[in-house]
């Protein structure tokens, strides 16, 4: 057969395994379909150039497995005779040439016995390889050979395979930090993938010489039942692995967002009322590779156990439940937890109270995997239980570990069945990097690490709050229920908060207590949402978030609630601004509760505090009280009011050295004192129109705008302060960088007012998949002057010069902005006014510039303070 011929009949035969897929067959009859195909093909080919030449032909990797995927590397090894004939060469040139002429993409190598010796003895990657090794043609006593040199008696004993195999798959979880829940996770390298499959199988075959899954159940290792979890785990991961293939046209293991919605259609999901189709997949891969992960773990202790361990070893009791052997907790028979339920809670506690049990054997994790059903209507109900639960929670060491067992044992979702159904369960966007229950524990465990000593210099302010409360464990509820109700419809924050309500109550705890935690669970959003998105130098601002809050001990749980939530949402997302946001608004919200509700802290004293300290620093910088009261003359209360102590030192000091006289203005540029990122404050003339060119500025220079604080000090200068940070964390904000963009700013200086200038950045990958409606809000601000303009929209470069341009166009003044970016969503907030001093806007102009906003960057809604007006 020609060489064309073979390419099209490759073709061919992809188009029909595509079609039997879509038809709904088995994904294992169509990887081991395609091998056997390709197998035709080598064959073939080797009978044409190698028959004669001693070479024998040999798939190793998946391709020796006889599993391929419809672009898998397909890989062979040409083992060659210690001699080769005359010619044979040339042949073997000619051979390789041939497989890419008919289109394979081909990863080959070739050696004698000996080489395999010793590579495979050096490498253990090589050694695993060839353990997979299937002759396809050629002599087979060459092949035996190869297969004699390499057994573990020779090289690798299986303890030492089995060590070495393991430390590779923790260094391989590392590159995944750890969990298979991240949000782009690769089917085959995350926990919980495909790999973890591999890996049983090949300890299993280097020391027990099993060729097959189903020989571990001959050897006691796995259950019938247990054998049918992993290879239905195994078909779920071949299915999404095949279909990416399929989808992609290349080797792609990456679940990417690019993708996941395709797939979710491919595999046959469909959108339901609270569940998109691709949250019902992502939801049924995260559960997958958590029982996938469960079994890995159960199994790889099972070796280590026979492999490692004394089999003989003495027992030490625990209790007449529980005794430990070569360092695992153990159940003392197979019928503990049939006998006492309570056990299952019970080897939780008893992980945390001995520090020096190593893990749970693995046959007790199977048996409370067999005894799950357990966990019923009258083991939730029982005190007992509620007992053992809060001693979990409350425990000095190990609450966030044996949360994060329970569950991957399942414990944890079907002792709290509203936490079950959140298992797993992602959203379907850029801002939440974790499943809800991943999230949920890893609030939990932010939250502990504020209460441990040993993790004080991470967030000492939080750590000193957290140790001084009498009752952690709220928090801890908190943090357990505080996203627990996601994806049921309605506010998820009202729904968890009966839930964790009623759950406490259930367990004991006081009204006052449970009504704390639901409290804390129903506002959990308040602080973060009053700190980003309200202008929180406005003392009515502050009064109101106190009367919300009521007392210093619902401001302290919610504070930490608060920073452990935001940290554990994604971490790229916490960064020293937020921090610094928080801990203002808390400080603020202190002092407003000390002086009492009923004494509201007013501006004018708010005012003469910041002055007083403000001019302190200054004089003890050297600046004279006439230099300073120069300068102070230009500003107005509103500044005063807006501004930090810290951010007023630096603008009056530079304003005193500085030509406030100057026609084009004035810049100037440095990095935070308290933490990562750039300021700048410009001074400069109000027809400026200053936001919309130092914005597309920023953007251009890859900088994400955290706040912007504009001020009208009289009809002919503004002030204003911009916060920003890089987009790309792998940049260092250095010294040239602040140039950098002090010589951009410093072009706004010259730039004519109705210059609009551009933006050529690109918009990231990932944000490309998801369609955001605009919609504009406005509301009414604390100030009769102003107007609150709420701005929702798909975050883009550019976004904010291109309002800022709208704004110019319909003469409206911004005097703040809050910028806030969630994943793939802006959500700013702008306090704006007529041009020169105009006051509020009317509903009349809030729909004008709201149609203005629609028609700019795409169809939404807006919603003025009386109703509905506009598309």
């Amino acid at each position: 057969m020609s060489y064309n011929a073979i390419r099209d009949s490759l073709a061919t035969a992809a188009e029909d395994l595509r079609a039997r897929f879509d038809a709904g067959e088995s994904v294992v009859g169509l990887v081991h379909a395609r091998a056997a195909q390709i197998d035709e093909v080598l064959t073939g080919l080797w009978r044409e150039h190698l028959a004669l030449s001693g070479v024998a032909l040999v798939a190793v990797g998946g391709y020796g497995r006889g599993e391929l995927h419809p672009c898998s590397d397909v890989d062979v090894l040409l083992l060659l005779p210690d001699t080769l004939p005359e010619g044979a060469e040339d042949a073997l040139g000619a051979f390789v040439t041939a497989l890419w002429d008919v289109g394979l993409e081909i990863g080959h190598s070739a050696r004698t016995v000996d080489e395999c010796s010793e590579q495979a003895g050096n490498d253990l990657t090589v050694a695993t390889t060839l353990m997979e090794a299937r002759l396809l043609a050629g002599p087979e006593s060459l092949f035996d050979a190869m297969q004699a040199v390499t057994t573990p008696e020779n090289m690798w004993p299986s303890d030492r395979y089995f060590e070495e195999k393991r430390k590779e798959q923790v260094e391989r979880y590392h590159r995944y930090h750890d969990t298979g829940y991240n949000l782009e996770p690769n089917v085959k390298g995350s926990p919980g993938g495909l790999r973890d499959i591999q890996m049983i199988g090949w300890v299993a075959k280097r020391h027990f010489g099993a060729a097959t899954l189903a020989e571990l159940v001959d050897h006691g290792f796995l259950s019938p039942g247990q054998l049918q979890r992993l290879e239905d785990g195994q078909n779920f991961l071949w299915r999404i692995r095949f279909a990416l293939h399929i989808l992609t046209g290349r080797r792609e293991d990456r679940l990417l967002f690019d993708y996941q919605k395709k797939l979710a259609e491919m595999l046959g999901y469909e959108d339901a009322v609270y569940t998109l189709a691709v949250e019902q997949l992502m939801q049924r891969y995260y559960r997958t590779v958590m029982e996938l992960s469960r079994l890995n773990e159960m199994l790889l202790q099972l070796f280590e156990e026979a492999i490692l361990m004394d089999p003989d070893a003495p027992t030490e009791a625990l209790n007449e439940r529980f005794q430990v052997k070569n360092g695992y907790l153990q159940t003392v028979d197979d019928k503990v937890f049939r006998r006492d339920p309570s056990a299952l809670l019970e080897t939780f506690l008893l992980l945390q109270q001995h520090k020096e049990i190593r893990g749970v054997s693995a046959l007790t994790v199977g048996l409370i995997k067999r005894d799950l059903h357990l966990i019923d209507d009258e083991f939730r109900q029982n005190p007992r239980n509620h007992r053992l639960f809060l001693s979990i929670m409350r425990a000095p060491e190990g609450v966030t570990h044996e949360l994060r067992r329970m569950n991957l044992y399942g414990v944890l979702g079907l002792y709290i069945p509203a936490f079950g159904r959140i298992v797993g369960r992602m959203q379907y966007d850029l801002f939440h990097a974790y499943t809800v229950d991943e999230h949920t524990l890893f609030v939990v465990s932010n939250l502990r690490r504020f209460a441990l000593t040993r993790f004080d210099h991470e967030f000492p302010h939080c750590s000193e709050i957290m140790q001084a409360l009498e009752k952690p464990e709220i928090a801890y509820l908190s943090g357990l229920f505080h996203d627990i109700a996601k994806g049921r419809g309605g506010d998820h924050s009202e729904l968890g908060a009966v839930d964790a309500e009623s759950f406490c109550l259930e367990h004991g705890m006081s009204q006052y207590e449970a009504g704390l935690v639901a409290w804390l669970v129903r506002h959990h959003l308040a602080l973060s949402m009053t700190a980003q998105k309200k202008d929180i130098g406005d003392p009515d601002v502050i009064n109101e978030f106190a009367t919300l809050v009521g007392d210093p001990m619902h401001l302290d749980y919610l504070y930490l609630l608060t920073v452990a939530d935001v940290r554990g949402t994604d971490p790229k997302l916490w960064n020293s601004w937020k921090a610094q946001l928080f801990h203002d608004l808390y400080i603020l919200t202190r002092r407003a509760l000390r002086r009492g509700l009923e004494n509201p802290i007013d501006r004018e004293l708010l005012l003469a505090e910041k002055r007083e300290k403000a001019r302190e620093t200054l004089l003890g910088r050297g600046i004279a009280n006439d230099r300073i009261d120069a300068v102070w003359a230009l500003l107005n209360e509103d500044y005063f009011l807006r501004h930090r102590v810290k951010e007023i030192t630096w603008h009056t000091e530079w304003l005193t050295d500085s030509d406030t006289e100057s026609e084009i203005g004035l810049v100037d540029v440095r990095r935070r004192k308290t933490g990562d990122g750039i300021e700048a404050v410009l001074y400069t003339p109000r027809e400026k129109r200053t936001f919309a060119h130092a914005t597309a500025i920023l953007d251009e220079l890859g900088m994400t705008i955290m706040d912007a604080r504009i001020v009208s000090l009289d009809d002919k200068r503004s002030i204003v302060t911009l916060v920003f940070m890089e987009q790309d964390a792998r940049v260092d904000s250095d010294e040239a960088r602040v140039n950098k963009v002090r010589r951009g700013l410093t072009r706004i200086l010259t730039a004519p007012s109705d210059e609009v200038l551009s933006v050529t950045r690109t918009l990231p990958r990932q944000a490309r998949m998801f369609t955001t409606e605009t919609t504009v809000d406005f509301g009414r601000s604390t100030s009769a002057d102003q107007t609150v303009l709420e701005l929702q929209a798909a975050d883009r470069p550019g976004l904010l010069s291109t309002i800022g341009q709208v704004f110019i166009e319909q003469g409206i003044d911004i005097e703040a902005a809050k910028i806030v970016t969630i994943g793939e969503k802006a959500e700013d907030v702008f306090y704006i006014c007529i041009e020169s001093g105009g006051g509020a806007l009317d509903e009349t102009r809030q729909c004008e510039l709201g149609e203005a906003l629609l028609d700019r960057l795409g169809s939404g809604v807006t919603n003025n303070e009386r109703g509905h007006a506009g598309n």
